[in-house]
C-alpha cells in the first residue's frame, strides 16, 4: 500500500483548518485520556490503522493502560471503564456511524447523565474531528509509521 496523494501539500490551507480545528478540542477541557480512548475508538470503527497507531500511543503516554487498549473494541463486556468512559464511548460508537444508529436516546439520555451540555457538544466535536482524519487517512492511506518502517 503506497500514499495517494498529500493533502498537506496540495490544500495546505484546508489542513491548516483542520489542524485548527483539532487544537480547539484538544484544548477543550475534556480529560486527554478521555480523548484519546475516544480516538482511539472510532479509529477503530473506521479501520483506520494510521489513528489507531498515534492514538493509542498518545494514550500510551498519558498513561493509560495496555489491559484498557487490548479491550478497548470490547468495552461494554469490560469492568475496566468508569461510568463517564461508557458514556463517551456509546456517543462515540453511535455518532460515528449515525447513519445507522441515528443516535438514538438513550444513547443520548446515557451521555446526559455524565457530561453536562457544553461537555456534550465538546464530546460531538471530538468524535466529528476524529471521524474527519479517520476519512482523511483512509481515503489518502496515509501508513502509520510501524508499517512505513517495515516496508522501507
Amino acid at each position: 500500500m503506497k500514499t495517494r496523494l498529500a493533502p498537506y501539500k496540495i490544500a495546505p490551507d484546508l489542513m491548516k483548518a483542520m489542524g485548527a480545528l483539532e487544537a480547539a478540542v484538544a484544548g477543550s477541557g475534556l480529560e486527554k485520556s478521555l480523548i484519546e480512548l475516544v480516538k482511539t475508538r472510532a479509529s477503530q470503527i473506521n479501520g483506520c490503522a494510521f489513528c489507531v497507531h498515534m492514538h493509542t500511543k498518545d494514550a500510551r503516554a498519558l498513561g493509560e493502560t495496555e489491559e484498557r487498549l487490548y479491550v478497548l473494541s470490547a468495552w461494554r463486556e469490560s469492568p475496566l471503564y468508569t461510568d463517564r468512559e461508557r458514556a463517551a464511548l456509546a456517543w462515540t460508537e453511535s455518532v460515528t456511524l449515525v447513519s445507522q444508529t441515528n443516535v438514538p436516546d438513550d444513547v443520548y439520555e446515557q451521555v446526559r447523565g455524565s457530561f453536562s451540555d457544553e461537555e456534550i457538544v465538546k464530546l460531538t466535536m471530538l468524535v466529528a474531528t476524529i471521524n474527519a482524519w479517520n476519512r482523511i487517512a483512509v481515503s489518502f492511506r496515509f501508513i502509520h509509521p510501524v508499517k512505513a518502517a517495515a516496508v522501507a
